[in-house]
């Protein structure tokens, strides 16, 4: 009988993760070690949106490179993990069951907020991927519902993945040293989100732009924040697993849900 997984949320922060000396390096280096091996990964990135959800039916992806101006090594990185077709369908038919219209894409690959994050908790690229797409337009209660969907996943050795940032200010990101001290704005939305996921406080959390403090200084767009919602809906009890920031105004927070 195979264990159930947890759901997990991380922050993927930029690109150069791979190769920057921070905490969230390290953590990430360690997660996949420290948890049940899964057999497929479903991975929910806030780099791919479309209209409605969309999974990768794809059988080999490759790597979206969906960045710039960043160290050429980077660019010559690898992750040749294997999709799964029959993952894929499985998704869509758990979406379709609960009335959520879904899509298929037979062609895309993974981007760098599933493919960086990955490289470093399963360096050795040996299990299947799926991503599953965000719909910026659509509600944190749509996303915790397509979560809600997908919890039969856990039970069957697949590890729920969603990937995006605590915070997410882009405009406030560049001219900052990695290891700047947090800005009070972020910090104070970061304490809130911590103490909202430790005590299940749902409610607060999928009416964030009003109860979050700072919320929209901290998330001016959604696409980062709404996989956390996908993480929360598949699971029941939550806690932090990591804390840290870099650039002063990108928390790096990661969390999961039993």
């Amino acid at each position: 009988m195979r264990p159930i997984l947890p759901t997990l949320f991380i922050s993927h922060g930029a690109p150069t993760l791979l190769i920057d000396p921070v905490p969230t390096r390290d953590f990430l280096l360690t997660l996949g070690a420290n948890m049940e091996r899964p057999r497929a990964i479903v991975c929910i990135s806030a780099h791919w949106t479309t209209r409605v959800p969309t999974a990768t039916h794809t059988a080999q992806p490759d790597l979206i490179y969906d960045f710039g101006g960043f160290p050429d090594e980077l660019y010559r990185m690898t992750y040749p993990a294997p999709g799964d077709p029959a993952l894929a369908e499985r998704i869509t038919q758990l979406l379709e069951n609960r009335g959520i219209e879904v899509s298929r894409d037979e062609t895309r690959g993974l981007d760098h907020g599933a493919w960086v994050p990955l490289k470093l908790m399963y360096p050795h690229a040996d299990i299947p991927v799926v991503q599953l797409s965000v719909q910026p337009h659509l509600s944190p209660a749509h996303h915790m519902a397509i979560g809600a969907a997908l919890r039969p996943l856990r039970e069957e050795g697949v590890l729920i993945l969603a990937s995006g940032s605590a915070t997410h200010n882009l405009r406030d990101f560049f001219g900052r040293a990695i290891d700047a001290p947090p800005q009070p704005y972020a910090e104070e939305f970061d304490d809130w989100l911590c103490q909202a996921v430790e005590t299940n406080d749902r409610d607060s959390l999928l009416d964030y732009r009003n109860t979050g403090p700072n919320a929209l200084a901290n998330h001016p767009t959604p696409e980062h924040f709404l996989p956390l919602f996908v993480a929360m809906g598949a699971g029941d009890t939550g806690k932090v697993l990591h804390r840290a920031f870099t650039y002063g105004v990108i928390s790096m927070g990661a969390f999961a849900w039993e």
